[in-house]
């Protein structure tokens, strides 16, 4: 009965926002959103000059507000990468046994990434280990029974159970993975996944994979040094891996499903693959706006706000649209972001604030790890980062998550604002999905700088939860992330309310936030 009704609310709640701003701030975030989200901005993919046309919108609205250029080039900092594309049709993968090839379909059951230097061609052996992870903190290695020297790892897109959750997303993360692998010996990897483990049907990863890929060209930021192949695999593609290994694929990613534990084995079979592909460099920027702190003695300190920028264009139709809009992914971020540069300017708080709208996270957080690695003020004063991405007002706001709340005292900055807009803060409730590494407050936090990511909350099998689940079913990365969809205009207000007090107040606190002495990642900030 309570589900039901509340279901009824929410649904009454979410018209179509064009017709449903009401307070003038509001109306202003979802003009933001309809500027960057529009078909005329062909999903703002980095690199394009739609994303160029993009970036100047925001700096335009930075100057605006009364910020002042922090860019090494006005407002825009340049990030030069390297973009990667798939030649249509000219890459085979196959599974060699006793002399014996099974071919693995590109594009149907298995999709080739670009995220690193490939190799055109690779002839490797292959080994099963689990969950592919190395995590001596938590006494979980999947890696020390196993020789994967000169071999690609084979293993289950999951998560093993008790291990916390920031320390595990940490491990599955491309660079912490891929970090205990390469200095293992290995040379490559093969994630297997169910439809449990993904957040989008597998159609649509085959999509995506046709567009381009980027990396840095800043090698000495490559996370992924050695790696000559990543496959992502599907049910059918796993079972071809796995034949003559006594092993069935169908129920290793049920055990996963549960979090259970997972075998480890050689595969009696190698991997020969022939990759063609493109290279091409290219050039986005970050945009880069400060607002001068009021208090001389810690003005020099800098509260970073973030989000992206960048989607990921125009890709392979769905039911007709080719345009991937990225409304709630991320321009609703970025326009929480001009929304709080405009609100701040009234009374400044004591610390100086970065406004920083990043380029390539949809790459793999590439604007944000080089802004973290090369920063436009002084590295060393930089004490926090808010980011908001994808923040999704889909339902009332009677809660938040914050990512990384519990690993730093900005977590009790965060309680005390979300007291006072009377909401609470939740736990992240599907810590699998690895949220806490996959927006741009982790490449802060690679950089020792405490860092938290807001969403509203919801909790497991809640009504609330049905109706994420339906909307990264159906929209996340997909063209219908447009500006048809429904949104629920209270909750944009109260989260942007909450993000601005939040902002001021860590800029205005006695001092700067630290980490806790029990966290990981406390580690990062002593160069470790």
């Amino acid at each position: 009965m309570f589900a039901s009704a509340l279901l009824l609310l929410i649904v009454f709640e979410s018209l179509p926002f064009a017709s449903a701003a009401s307070d003038d701030e509001t109306a202003r975030w979802w003009q933001d959103v309809e500027a960057l989200a529009g078909d005329a901005m062909q999903g703002r993919l980095a690199g394009t000059a739609e994303y160029r046309r993009a970036a100047e919108y925001v700096a335009a609205a930075f100057k605006g507000a009364g910020l002042a250029p922090a860019g090494t080039d006005g407002y825009f900092q340049p990030v030069r990468f390297v973009s990667r594309q798939l030649v249509p049709g000219g890459s085979t993968l196959a599974v060699v046994r006793e002399g014996r090839s099974t071919p693995l379909t590109v594009g149907d059951e298995a999709v080739i990434g670009l995220r690193y230097t490939p190799s055109e061609t690779v002839d490797a052996g292959l080994v099963f280990a689990g969950y592919g992870l190395s995590i001596p903190e938590a006494g979980h290695d999947d890696l020390s029974e196993l020789d994967v020297r000169g071999r690609i790892v084979v293993y289950v897109a999951g998560a093993p159970d008790g291990v916390s959750a920031d320390l595990l997303a940490h491990a599955q993360s491309s660079a912490g993975r891929w970090a205990r692998l390469a200095k293992a010996g290995a040379v490559g990897l093969i994630a297997l996944g169910g439809a449990a483990t993904r957040d989008v049907p597998w159609d649509r990863v085959v999509h995506l994979a046709a567009n381009p890929t980027m990396r840095l060209a800043d090698e000495s930021l490559d996370d992924t040094r050695g790696q000559q192949i990543g496959l992502s695999v599907n049910e059918s593609g796993a079972a071809k891996l796995l034949e003559g290994t006594g092993q069935d694929a169908a129920a290793l990613l049920a055990l996963a499903a549960r979090h259970a534990a997972l075998p480890h084995f050689a595969i009696p079979s190698r991997l020969q693959a022939h990759l063609a592909f493109t290279s091409t460099p290219v050039t986005a920027d970050n945009v880069v706006g400060v607002r001068r702190g009021s208090d001389p003695a810690v003005a020099a300190e800098h509260v970073v706000l973030s989000a992206h920028l960048d989607h990921v264009g125009v890709g392979e139709p769905i039911d007709g649209d080719r345009i991937y809009n990225g409304a709630m992914d991320n321009a609703s971020g970025i326009a929480t972001l001009l929304g709080a540069a405009r609100q701040l300017g009234d009374a400044p708080p004591r610390r100086s604030l970065v406004f920083l709208a990043v380029t390539a996270e949809e790459q793999g957080l590439l604007g944000s790890r080089y802004f973290a690695a090369h920063p436009t003020v002084a590295r060393d004063a930089i004490v926090a980062d808010v980011n908001v991405d994808m923040f999704l007002p889909l339902y009332p706001m009677r809660s938040v998550i914050g990512y990384g709340a519990d690993e730093s005292d900005l977590g009790d900055d965060l309680r005390r604002a979300a007291a006072d807009a009377g909401v609470s803060v939740v736990a992240d409730p599907e810590p699998a999905r690895r949220s806490f590494v996959r927006s741009d407050q982790y490449s802060f936090i690679r950089a020792g700088i405490p860092a938290l990511a807001l969403k509203l909350g919801y909790s497991l099998g809640s009504p609330e939860h049905e109706i994420v689940k339906t909307w990264r079913e159906k929209r996340y990365h997909a063209p219908s992330d447009d500006l048809a969809q429904p949104i629920d205009r209270g909750a944009v207000a109260a989260f942007n309310r909450l993000y601005v007090s939040l902002a001021r107040s860590i800029a205005n606190r006695p001092a700067r936030p630290e980490w806790k002495e029990t966290s990981f990642f406390r580690r990062f900030a002593r160069g470790e």
